[in-house]
């Protein structure tokens, strides 16, 4: 028997779902990337992603995926060993590290869990150490698309406020942006680092900076090498809404439907959308007897999920499982979480019937694979979509 039948449930937690409106959008007459048109398209577009960074200042976009974005952010602004502080919050977290290793910087990599986000308080005590200013930039991933710790940037800009130190502050939104509120201005963060691919609700190969007047500064000095990333001749170029090479034209087409979507649901609306459905998700984990990764209230993500297996139990067999059943792919353990943990990705274009409908097919796959769960947990979560 097959069970393939009716449209796949995507939930992972990116690439996400792409809306209609924004497939169509995508789907118009590739037009010259040096013509009129296009430069009015691009004035647009670099005009109004600004509200969905909670900026006023310059965001730089690139046709690359996030990992291209990460480098932007490490190259325009720093210099071969320079020292950098980072935290071990997950895969993409130590990923970005390695990056900055193979850059020759100095990497100082606070030790992790992988069920907290950056500490603070631990932000507080190396930069109050730091008496001859030798760390350069603070490295902090918002949400760890691995894990599903949301770590508190406003917090961790109020540290380095505290201890007085000129440390930019770079911070990773790939999975954050659009879903969980953020302000780029507000927490005087330097460089903000996202992707196209997740609250966005576009499809791969579009990536962003949002940059400080701090950051642009040091630009100017840094020593990295760069070329394709550069931020000056971006900027030249996107004075005249034009690009120094050629761009992602249909992706552009796409986001400019994309902003239009979330900026008709209100971004309060759409981050409290996102909060509201991590709660009933949690609650269904929690009363099917399992645990949630994330262990600090503080830190859940609205984004996605991250869901300990039993001991014993393998998390990918669970997947495969799901997948095969009802035709519904979920997020894989990363790193040292693989076959541990499993991931619902509750980002994007979503809503209260496609959470119903995600958490029944993890209940009933829970239920195939053998592992022992309490019925309540659908009901547990359909009180919070009900009651909300």
């Amino acid at each position: 028997m097959t069970y393939a039948s009716g449209r796949h449930f995507l939930q992972i937690p990116g690439p996400t779902n792409v809306p209609d409106p924004v497939l169509r959008a995508m789907s118009a007459p590739t037009i010259d990337h040096r013509g009129p048109e296009f430069a009015e398209l691009g004035r647009e577009l670099l005009r109004d992603i600004k509200p969905v960074f909670g900026t006023t200042g310059p965001v730089i976009m690139y046709p690359a995926t996030g990992t291209g974005a990460w480098e932007a952010a490490l190259v325009n602004t720093l210099s071969p060993g320079d020292k950098v502080l980072c935290f071990e919050t997950g895969h993409f977290a130590t990923l970005w590290q390695e990056m900055a290793h193979g850059f020759g910087l100095e990497v100082d990599f606070v030790p992790g869990d992988w069920r907290h986000g950056a500490s603070p308080e631990i932000v507080a005590e190396k930069l109050a150490a730091d008496t001859a200013h030798e760390i350069k930039a603070v490295c902090v991933v918002h949400n760890e698309t691995s894990t599903g710790v949301t770590s508190r940037v406003g917090d961790i800009r109020a540290a380095i406020d505290d201890a007085d130190h000129p440390a930019l502050l770079l911070v990773d939104t790939i999975s954050s942006l659009g879903s969980i509120d953020y302000r780029h201005d507000e927490w005087k963060v330097d460089v903000t680092v996202a992707g196209s691919q997740k609250g966005l609700m576009l499809p791969p190969g579009m990536s962003f900076n949002a940059v400080s007047e701090k950051a642009l500064a040091a630009s100017k000095t840094a020593r990295l090498p760069r070329t394709f990333w550069d931020w000056q001749p971006m900027l030249a170029a996107n004075e005249r809404g034009l690009f120094p090479y050629t761009p992602n034209t249909n992706l552009m087409y796409g986001l400019k439907e994309a902003l239009r979507l979330l900026y008709e649901e209100g971004l309060p609306n759409v981050f409290a959308r996102h909060a509201r459905h991590a709660a009933a998700t949690r609650a269904a984990v929690r009363g099917w007897g399992l645990e949630v990764l994330c262990l600090d209230e503080r830190e859940h993500s609205g984004s996605l999920t991250a869901v300990l297996v039993p001991e014993g139990v393998d998390a990918d067999k669970v997947r495969a499982v799901i997948l095969d059943r009802f035709d519904m792919s979920l997020g894989a353990g990363l790193g040292k979480l693989a076959g541990k943990v499993f991931r619902i990705g509750h980002l994007g274009a979503f809503n209260d019937l496609t959470l119903a409908g995600t958490l029944a097919g993890v209940h009933m796959g829970l239920v195939l694979s053998g592992v022992r769960i309490d019925a309540r947990g659908m009901d547990a979560a359909l009180e919070v979509l009900q009651s909300n």
